[in-house]
Order: structure tokens, then C-alpha cells, then sequence
């Protein structure tokens, strides 16, 4: 097979939680096991940092990987999802992993997928930690893809673990409350490795303290050491308010790295590494401008807690009114997250109009459904079958002093950016 064909038989065969929802879920993680013994266990192979959370962690995964890279380690980045090309999900030092790459492990492992009826992701998972052993990486750093205790990639034994916050996502898969998806994002915690939590919340932190003293397992909390007033101060290529939470989570990860491994990561290092992880590691999609004049920008927030940061960002700008490009996909609380932010601009006094779409993905929220919803509410806006066609329509409306935000989904983001 040719890369082409690689990726319409991963995309085809084995199923994608990302494009498809739950049917391809699995609260399983022995498949992964099972696999990383058959590919002689390349996750023991290289140090890593393993990042969950709700919010932030691919943010936090990439200022890490940036800092690591200044600090000149050779790093891994393993998240997820990819945004236009499946290889943004392995990345060493920036670079993608080769395409060539990419076709020899399927080649080699066809029938391992097979007969352990692997998923996308733990096959994918697989690819990465076998390509990070192969290149002799000093250290990876780690995305969850969801949840933490089952995730496949809670294979890995940790230099350090973080998690950034938690909110509620993905309650059908990890609880209905914020202590029942503290326990499975809590998950990631391993005997005597330390962990850093982003955000100090009172319905999690105890979760997280008993968890982490039954594993005697060192705990900081980044939110009781830092706070980030000026994140000019730290980097200019990422902008969004949310990211001083990150930035915050990111200085107390480095802090316990210098203090407890052999890691060493000087001021001055942090500092280059969060003021150039656009250009180290690539990382797109948060608050990413796209187009000028009107000023138009995607963010791939897509709950409430991403939302909130989002309009956070938006009451510091300038602008005269909000064009909204918005889509979603069919398993998200959409009329929650609709209400919320009629509410939001309503109290800000901003003038608004909504542009509805659909991302490209089965799991898409079709827009004709979309948009009957939102009219059952009050909300009004035409709608457009693809992200292209509703974003030309909101700039062709937009007045030069107006703001264009594509938002509402990953994919949709995705589709922008494509």
C-alpha cells in the first residue's frame, strides 16, 4: 500500500472515536497491553510525560515538548486529534512522522490488528511509541485521548503526570459529575511518580490528593504556586486569556522536572520554549488567526469551561461586531453551549449574528438540525453545508472593523484551516 491507501485502510477498518462518537470507544485497555508485548513493549523504552485533563492538555503537551526541544532533548509529542494531516498526531522535535513511516508499521502489524481488534487509537498509540523507541527520543510527552485510567496510552510509566482541569465532557463515557471524571482523569497517577494539577477545584481536589496519597505519589497544585497576569510576558504566538492557566500548569510541571529527575531546564530555555511553540512543535488551531480585514480567527473551543475561556479572550478585544461561524457534532450538549453564548455576548453588550455549518466528519451535528435547534431557542442565522462557504459569508458581510469567529468544534477548526 502506498501512503494513501494506509490511511483509507486505518480510516476505513478500524474505527475512530473522533469521526464516529461511541460506537468506537472501548473501556478496555488490555488490547494496548497485548499489543505493546507483540511490538516488544517500545513504551519502556523512552522517558515521557503523560498530560489529561479536560481542557488545556494539548496546550500544555505542547509547551512542553517547545521548552524540552530549547532545553535540547530530543522529544516526542504523541495527541490527538490530528487537524488536516494524520501524522500532526507523532511528531519528533516538530517533525512529522515520515509518511514512509507510517505504511511500514501497518505493512509489519496488519495481522496483529486483526486478530487483537484493535481500534484506530490503540493502533495509533502503538505507531507512536514504536517510532519513539526506534528514534531513540530522550523523552515524549503524552496527550490523553480521553478519560485517563482506560485510555490506551495509560500504558506508559511517567517521569511525570499533569492534569490539567476538569469539566464535563464526555459524561457518557466518564461520569455525570466532576468527582466521577476526576477519578478516571486521576487515573494517570503512578506509584511514587509525581503529578502536578493544573487547577485547584473544590468538588476534585480531594479526589486528586486521596488518589495520589494511595500511590504515594508527590502532588502539587500550579494554581497555589502561579498565577499568570500577563502572558505577553511568556509567549506572543499563543494569545488566548485561557492559556495563563496553562502557562501556570506548564511552570510548575518544569519546576517539579528540575527538582525530581534528571532534567535540566534552565530560565531561560522555559522561556524560549513558550515563546516559540508555534514554531517548534506546530501546534494549531487555538485562537488562530486566518484571515485579515475583517480580522478572522478559529479556536477549537467546544465545552463550556473552553467556551468561558474563549469569552474571556473576546471581552479584551477591540472590535465592532461578532460574526459567529458555528458547528458542532451530534454527541455534544449544543444547546447548552448555544444558550451560553447568546447569554455571554448578550451581557457584554456585543452585537452578534451566527452563521450555522457542519464539520466533514459522520459525527457531525447536520446543520439543518442545527439550525432548527437554535431557532427553538431564538437564535436565527442562515446556514451553509461546509465551513468554507459560511466563513466567505460572514466575511463578505463583515465590515473591516468586525471580528469572524469560526468555533463550536475540533473538526470544524480542521476543516478551516484545510
Amino acid at each position: 500500500m502506498n501512503y494513501q491507501e494506509t490511511l483509507d485502510y486505518m480510516f476505513s477498518q478500524l474505527p475512530m472515536y473522533h469521526r464516529i462518537g461511541a460506537a468506537a470507544y472501548k473501556a478496555d485497555i488490555q488490547p494496548t497491553i497485548d499489543m505493546m508485548e507483540a511490538l516488544g513493549n517500545p513504551e519502556l523504552k523512552f522517558k515521557s510525560i503523560h498530560v489529561a485533563g479536560t481542557n488545556g492538555k494539548g496546550s500544555v503537551s505542547h509547551f512542553l515538548a517547545s521548552i524540552l526541544q530549547e532545553a535540547g532533548y530530543k522529544v516526542g509529542l504523541y495527541t490527538s486529534p490530528h487537524l488536516v494531516d494524520f501524522r500532526e498526531r507523532i511528531r519528533i522535535n516538530g517533525e512529522m512522522i515520515p509518511q514512509q513511516e507510517v505504511v511500514d508499521f501497518v505493512e509489519r502489524n496488519r495481522q496483529l490488528f486483526a486478530d487483537l481488534k484493535l481500534s484506530f487509537f490503540e493502533m495509533t498509540v502503538g505507531m507512536a511509541f514504536d517510532y519513539f523507541a526506534q528514534e531513540k527520543a530522550d523523552i515524549a510527552v503524552v496527550e490523553v485521548g480521553m478519560g485517563g485510567r482506560l485510555d490506551s496510552t495509560n500504558v506508559i510509566l511517567p517521569e511525570l503526570s499533569v492534569i490539567t482541569n476538569i469539566g464535563l465532557d464526555h459524561t457518557q463515557f466518564l461520569g455525570d459529575t466532576l468527582e466521577k471524571i476526576a477519578v478516571e482523569k486521576a487515573g494517570i497517577i503512578k506509584e511514587g511518580v509525581p503529578v502536578v494539577v493544573g487547577e485547584t477545584q473544590p468538588e476534585t481536589e480531594p479526589v486528586f490528593r486521596r488518589i495520589a496519597t494511595e500511590h504515594f505519589a508527590p502532588i502539587t497544585f500550579a494554581d497555589q504556586h502561579y498565577v499568570v497576569a500577563d502572558i505577553s510576558r511568556y509567549t506572543e504566538e499563543l494569545t488566548g486569556e485561557y492559556q495563563k492557566k496553562n502557562i501556570a500548569t506548564v511552570l510548575e510541571a518544569v519546576e517539579v522536572l528540575n527538582n525530581c529527575s534528571r532534567f535540566s531546564i534552565s530560565n531561560s530555555q522555559l522561556q524560549r520554549g513558550l515563546s516559540r511553540v508555534v514554531t517548534n512543535t506546530h501546534l494549531h488551531g487555538r485562537w488562530q488567526t486566518i484571515g485579515t480585514e475583517p480580522l478572522t480567527i478559529c479556536e477549537t473551543a467546544h465545552n463550556e469551561p473552553g467556551i468561558r475561556a474563549m469569552m474571556d479572550k473576546l471581552k479584551s478585544m477591540d472590535f465592532k461586531q461578532l460574526h459567529l461561524v458555528y458547528g458542532c457534532v451530534n454527541d455534544k450538549d449544543f444547546r447548552s453551549i448555544l444558550h451560553l453564548l447568546v447569554a455571554q455576548f448578550t451581557s457584554s453588550n456585543f452585537q452578534f449574528s451566527f452563521y450555522f455549518t457542519q464539520p466533514s466528519v459522520p459525527r457531525r451535528l447536520p446543520v439543518a438540525d442545527l439550525q432548527a435547534a437554535a431557532g427553538e431557542m431564538g437564535i436565527e442565522g442562515p446556514g451553509y453545508g461546509n465551513v468554507k462557504e459560511a466563513i466567505a459569508a460572514a466575511r463578505k458581510v463583515a465590515g473591516h472593523d468586525d471580528l469572524v469567529l469560526v468555533t463550536g468544534s475540533i473538526f470544524l477548526v480542521a476543516d478551516a484551516l484545510a
